[in-house]
Order: structure tokens, then sequence, then C-alpha cells
């Protein structure tokens, strides 16, 4: 694969002097563990750029791109970068909104001629050329991508799928098998998903979230109605079937255009055949449990369908897909203990991975381990997660993880707590999780939570599978 600037028309070049990326044989990125970041890093590695960048901490992410050959340093200072990224010539600076305004690097780069741009526009960038089919949403827009970049691969289509997360299948946040489509997840955080121009797009859900970004939930709403005046000249817009929206409709044995029907669960997988507009096809099996997840494999055969793949060749696909790291990912999986690990973050998250764990371990009891993710998410939805984190049977609530915020007055996980109607709660630390969950009889623990929870996940394993 290679990236040519012949290819990026005159009318098409949004760098701010006027090139396209083909120009540039060095990307530097500043946040570049981040799950969007990582995953085009990894596309410049393929198409031969030299790569390197920055991030606050060493994650797994950051020692799978080293192992790639990608230069990474943990310290916010321009002493550390090679010379051959400080040459604004050939150099295209990659930034995530997450970063501090007073970085650095940020500012030198910033400051000293070089072509600095979002991780959003560079994506932008990379798809203008493309047919782009994006999926946009609140809630499931990393499983949907997933699950479309997966099962056009699996169709030979020659596509590039960026990921929000990293696919079971690929053990890679990047599908690469051609250029001339790409799957993105349009990110309505910072309004980002705005820079991209789709020829097919999704929206799964419009629930009030990043109202610290939005103000109010209406404003949000806006956004996305925004968003899909981005799509291409007959382009398509796909729907889940309720939202209020214009668009092809998918839904869950329902009167939308694409629709789930006659479901059954058969050894922990969904069978189900699938309402066209055209007809009914039958015998779908796909494997994550949960009808928010059913929904998401629905809406991605949706896109898939109307892009032009086989029936036969999607029902291979959708069975052979295996999920996405921290989207109700078994840990452990025996007859007498089981652990799962979620990244949900959000109320109506968290309800669709008790829907599907009630589904799956019906009478089972179970115990949740919470970590809210921002002050200001928890603060707007606090009512919301303590309805939600109230229908598990038993709850251990960890403190709010702040990522880029600071401490919000009153606004605490022993606020929240108090919230929740469930008896058996209790408020702890990282460091009391093993113990605590040795107390329980619960045969079914959940960890959820978008902040470092999931660095908890590997002891908790190790813990339990000694036991089991």
């Amino acid at each position: 694969m290679n990236i040519n600037n012949e290819h990026i028309s005159n009318s098409e070049k949004a760098l701010p002097n006027g090139k396209g990326l083909g120009w540039a044989t060095s990307v530097y990125f500043i946040g570049i563990g981040g799950i969007g970041m990582s995953a085009i890093a990894r596309y410049f590695v393929a198409n031969g750029k030299q790569v390197a960048g920055y991030d606050k901490t060493p994650t797994e992410i950051t020692k799978a791109l080293e192992a790639l050959g990608i230069q990474i340093h943990f310290e916010d200072n321009i002493e550390h970068i090679n010379s051959e990224f400080l040459n604004p010539e050939n150099t295209l600076v990659v930034y995530t909104p997450a970063i501090p305004k007073n970085h650095s690097e940020f500012n030198y780069f910033k400051d000293n001629g070089f072509n600095v741009l979002k991780r959003s526009a560079v994506l932008g960038e990379i798809t203008k050329q493309t047919v782009c089919l994006a999926v946009a949403g609140t809630h499931g827009k990393t499983t949907t991508t997933s699950i479309l970049g997966h099962l056009l691969n699996t169709c030979n289509v020659p596509v590039t799928a960026f990921l929000g997360g990293i696919s079971e299948n690929y053990n890679s946040n990047l599908i690469l098998n051609g250029t001339e489509v790409t799957v993105v997840e349009a990110d309505e955080f910072d309004r980002s998903f705005l820079t991209l121009s789709p020829d097919l797009a999704c929206i799964t859900s419009m629930d009030a979230d990043h109202l610290d970004i939005y103000g109010n939930a209406e404003e949000l709403v806006k956004t996305f109605k925004d968003f899909t005046a981005c799509i291409k000249p007959n382009g398509k817009l796909f729907v889940k079937n309720g939202l209020p929206l214009q668009g092809i409709t998918y839904g869950i044995e329902d009167d939308s255009d694409y629709s789930a029907q006659n479901i059954s669960i058969e050894n922990g997988s969904y069978i189900f055949d699938v309402k066209t507009p055209k007809g009914i096809q039958k015998g779908f099996k796909f494997s994550l449990p949960g009808r928010h997840n059913l929904s998401n494999a629905l809406a991605a055969l949706a896109m898939a369908i109307e892009y032009g793949c086989t029936f036969n060749d999607l029902a291979v696909g959708l069975e052979t897909y295996k999920g996405v790291q921290r989207r109700f990912t078994y840990q452990i999986k025996t007859n007498d203990f089981v652990f799962i690990d979620d990244y949900a973050h959000h109320p109506e998250e968290i309800k669709a991975v008790h829907q599907a764990v009630r589904e799956m371990y019906p009478g089972k009891k179970v115990l949740a381990v919470f970590q809210p993710h921002l002050f200001s998410r928890t603060q707007d939805f606090v009512d919301g997660f303590a309805e939600s984190l109230s229908k598990f049977d038993e709850l251990l609530l960890l403190d709010i993880y702040p990522a880029r915020e600071l401490p919000i007055d009153g606004v605490t996980s022993k606020w929240l707590l108090e919230k929740i109607k469930n008896p058996n709660k209790k408020l702890i630390q990282k460091s009391e999780i093993i113990n605590e969950i040795n107390k329980s009889d619960a045969k079914i623990v959940l960890t959820i939570g978008a902040g470092d929870i999931g660095a908890e996940v590997k002891h908790i394993k190790e813990a339990f599978y000694v036991k089991n």
C-alpha cells in the first residue's frame, strides 16, 4: 500500500499549507498510545513512513507499537525526539485533543512551522479517496465497526479498517486488506466525526454523553444530524429504529428495513434470520452475548449487504467473529466460575451488559466491580448510574478515574454509592478487588469501566485461574 499525493486533488487538500499526506516521510504522534491514534500509527508504518511518538505512560498498546519499530518516549521533552522528526518539510504531526494545552512538544511543533493535525483530520484525509463506511453513535460503534471490518475482510473486499478497540480476530485495531474501502469509527467526542465524508454511515445511538463538550443533549443530537450532512451525494444513512433520523432502519424483531427475526440461543450463540428489503435470509449465527451486540451485528450486516457482499460470505464472516477486547470479554469461563471484562462507562451501556449477563446466566448471582470514568460524566448521569448499578446482586465501586479532568467538588464515588439502591454495595480501592471477590459466593464476576480498571484484569484472572 502507498499513500500517493497524486490522488489528492487541489480541491480536497485540507492541510494548512495546501499539502496532502503523501509528502510526509515522517509522522510524529502526540498521544500515540490512544486506541484511535495507535491504529493510524500502524497504518503509516504499513505505508513505509517513519513513525515515532510520545505518550504519558507505557501500556500494552505502546509495547505492541514498539515491537513494530516505532520509537516512543514517555516524557514531554523535545530532546527525546530524533532529529529526523524535527524537519517541518517532511514531518506530519498528529495529536489527540486529550493532551493539555500547555504540552511542550505540541507547542514546539505548532510554533515552528510544522503541519499539526488532530487525529480526526488525518483520518478524514486518509478516507477521502476511498469508499468510506463510517459508524457513529454514543454506544456500540467500536463493536459495530469491528464486525463490519471483519465482514468485509472475510468477503475479500480491499478494505482498511480503523478500529476503536483491539479485535480478537486480528489482535490489532487495524485491519489491512487493501485501500479501496475504509471502515472507520466516527467519534462524536470533540465533534471529530465532522471531518469525515462517508459513502455509507450508520448511527447506533444518540444518548446524552460528553456533556462537558456539548453542554446539553440537544446540542449532541444536533451534531449527529450535522454528521449526516457529511455523507457524500447518493450515499446512504443507516439508523437504529426509533432514532429521530430518516434513513435505512435496523432493529430487533420489529418492522425495520433490516430486522433480526426468529431469534434463539444455542450453546451461548444467537441463531437468527435477517429480514431485508428484498426478503428473508435464514440461518445466521453470532456468538457475542447481549441484544445490544445482536443489534450491532445487524447494523454491520445491513451496511455490508448494501455495499454488495453476498449472504453466504456474510454468514461465514459473522459466525467467525470473535469480538473486541474489553467488550464482554470472557477472561475465565468454567462451569463453576465466570469472569467477564467490559468497557461500559455509561448507564445505558451498563444496562446492556446487565441484560446480556442475565440472558446468558439466568438465576446466577452476579458481582460487578465498577470504576466510574470522568467526574463530569458521573455528575451528569449519577442517577442513571445508580439505577443501572443497582441491578447487580453485589457491587464493588472504585474511585472515579479522572482521565483528562480535574476533580469537581462533591462529585465522588461515595456520593454515587449513597444513591445506589442495593444493600450489597461497597466502596473499595483497586488493591482490595481480589480479596473482596474472594469473600463473595457469586459465580459470575464482571469488571466494568473505561479507566485503568482494565489493568487489573490480568491480576484477577491470575488469582482465580489457580482457584478455579
